[in-house]
């Protein structure tokens, strides 16, 4: 190794986006070790993925603490360096009769080697008193703790946690959507 592919890697030249391209020059620094283009300096890919829409109806005297699935979607993130991810979900609360109860909403992530789904961000409180029609009811989080070349799959569960519920609430149209690129700042 010369010390010109040494002072290359070594100094303040990002070879791969900078004018000065160390890869393509006589200093030849990845050929010394030093892999000068590294994956975050490459551009980085923003992958759009979204769930398939489902419906989940919550039927009458549901005790607290049952929770339903309502939403998922897996996102493969082994192509991006750092990645982050702002996850979307949006439904349609339907109730054909008076609809009375306290339900959370959580998004819920499940990676490679996980054996149980952790938390991302906070629980959404929805509460319902006496609905007898339909709203719209949706969130977004953004989860900024994925590891590199991970799979994961977010999930939306539903959970009551008012002590019973009163008539039935149909969930239609739950859809849950990702939007997900390199953190490169590190900042989130």
């Amino acid at each position: 190794m010369n010390s010109m592919s040494k002072n290359c890697c070594t100094d303040n030249h990002k070879c791969c986006n900078h004018n000065h391209n160390c890869c393509n020059d006589n200093h030849n620094c990845c050929n010394d070790n030093h892999n000068c283009c590294k994956k975050e300096d490459r551009p980085c890919p923003t992958i759009i993925k979204c769930g398939t829409p489902s419906a989940t109806t919550i039927p009458v005297a549901t005790v607290a603490g049952t929770s339903f699935t309502v939403s998922s979607v897996t996102l493969n993130n082994s192509c991006l360096c750092n990645p982050i991810t702002k996850l979307e979900f949006a439904s349609n609360l339907v109730a054909p009769v008076a609809f009375t109860g306290v339900i959370n909403f959580q998004v819920f992530k499940l990676c490679k080697g996980q054996f149980a789904p952790i938390p991302v961000g906070p629980a959404w409180t929805f509460e319902l008193v006496a609905l007898l029609a339909s709203q719209t009811f949706s969130f977004f989080v953004c989860d900024c703790n994925s590891c590199f070349d991970e799979c994961c799959t977010y999930t939306v569960v539903a959970t009551v946690t008012s002590p019973v519920t009163v008539g039935t609430l149909s969930i239609n149209n739950a859809t849950l959507g990702a939007i997900t690129t390199c953190n490169s700042g590190n900042c989130c």
